[in-house]
């Protein structure tokens, strides 16, 4: 096992202070740092391989090409899938189902299935494409113990076409019981979108174990950059789904008349694709590899329940169980205490969280909340830390609570 404190050596922004103190990065949910390794393979390219990909010949364009397909062998491997469509981001890859796939296979009266803990991205489109084509979309409700409605999800597939699922919650940071929900869609015929924004970073998944249709995720979740995501398809799922974006590169001929398109990710990948950053992620997966996830997520989720527990002891609302497979991410609010008016405070003291509702207003609704104060953990933090900010959390409410 590697030590947390050799793994934050990896990592230049952790020596970084504010305001005089040690910076505290606890908005992993939202993005993580890059390691040395990222930021190196990124500024080589640019620094000694700048060229576009696949069709020249010169020796450049052979670089970036083998670059930026390494990226998708690399998700291949890591996550057991045949096609990784490489996209923007776990947002761009959502919209690329409900358009390349929702728009072909679905029609007037067909029903979607989603949650009430799904992150904006996952909601908004289906919204629009249903909208645009009169589909109904059922929401599954989220319980007083913060799970889902496992009964009403299964009256609710009765005739749906597609489940859109969170794995993990941005918010709660409770992980979903996907392989039930994937085994009940599927036993009605159902396809299976899996938003793992928030799991991809925490858990090994293997895509075609869990039997999912379709898999989004983002890299600059997982120490990788930003502006690059992926959308894992099998292979049934991606026959079914019709060009989105034209442009070049996604294209086998073009004339006059017609065109005819590549069979395969690249039919789905139209225009200049983001070559650094795809290098950037395959040394951020390689970087991943490195690391004992198992052991690292339970360190971190140990020090989740922990913070948890100091919280409620300070008279906090903690919104999240902290069960094995959960997140370590941790969402509270003050009862009297603005949660902005917190987050400030913190930053003045180099502690970085995140406020706000976390693009997921209707499970906030739900919860009858408007927002909370969010800690999210990752690999490079350590128990100290945390230890640390409660002491300053104290602190903050001896003055000013």
């Amino acid at each position: 096992m590697i030590e947390v404190k050799i793994l934050r050596e990896d990592f230049p922004i952790l020596q970084r202070e504010i305001n005089g103190y040690p910076l505290v990065y606890l908005d992993n949910a939202a993005t993580t740092q890059k390691p040395n390794s990222v930021i190196d393979a990124m500024n080589d390219y640019y620094s000694n391989s700048n060229a576009n990909v696949h069709r020249a010949v010169h020796t450049l364009a052979g670089e970036a090409t083998e670059g930026y397909e390494s990226c998708r062998r690399a998700l291949k491997s890591r996550f057991n899938a045949n096609k990784a469509i490489i996209t923007s981001g776990t947002t761009e890859a959502i919209n690329l189902v409900a358009h390349a796939w929702g728009r072909a296979n679905l029609s007037d009266g067909d029903a979607i299935i989603l949650t009430e803990m799904e992150h904006h991205s996952d909601i908004v489109p289906w919204q629009m494409l249903a909208q645009e084509m009169n589909i109904e979309l059922r929401y599954v409700p989220v319980q007083k113990d913060l799970t889902l409605d496992m009964e009403l999800f299964e009256a609710a597939i009765k005739g749906a076409k597609l489940v859109c699922v969170v794995h993990i919650s941005n918010v709660l940071g409770v992980c979903n019981p996907v392989e039930k929900i994937v085994e009940i869609a599927k036993q009605n015929g159902a396809r299976v979108l899996l938003d793992a924004a928030q799991s991809a970073p925490h858990q090994e998944i293997n895509f075609e174990q869990i039997g999912a249709d379709f898999m989004a995720f983002s890299a600059h979740k997982m120490c990788g950059p930003t502006g690059i995501g992926a959308l894992l398809v099998n292979d049934e799922s991606f026959d079914e789904m019709q060009p989105f974006m034209g442009g070049g590169d996604m294209i086998e001929t073009v004339s006059i008349h017609g065109s005819t398109y590549q069979k395969n990710e690249q039919k789905f990948e139209a225009g200049t694709p983001r070559i650094a950053e795809a290098i950037g992620w395959t040394e951020a997966i390689k970087w991943l590899n490195s690391v004992d996830i198992k052991i690292e997520h339970k360190r971190i989720l140990e020090s989740a329940r922990w913070l948890s527990g100091e919280l409620r002891r300070m008279g906090m609302t903690v919104y999240g169980r902290h069960d094995d497979n959960d997140a370590a991410v941790v969402s509270f609010l003050h009862p009297t205490m603005n949660s902005e008016d917190l987050a400030h405070l913190l930053d003045a003291r180099g502690f970085a969280v995140r406020t706000g509702h976390h693009c997921a207003q209707p499970l906030l609704d739900r919860l009858e909340i408007s927002g909370t104060v969010r800690v999210s953990l990752y690999f490079y933090n350590t128990h100290d830390e945390v230890v640390s900010f409660v002491n300053y959390l104290e602190e903050i409410l001896e003055r000013f609570a």
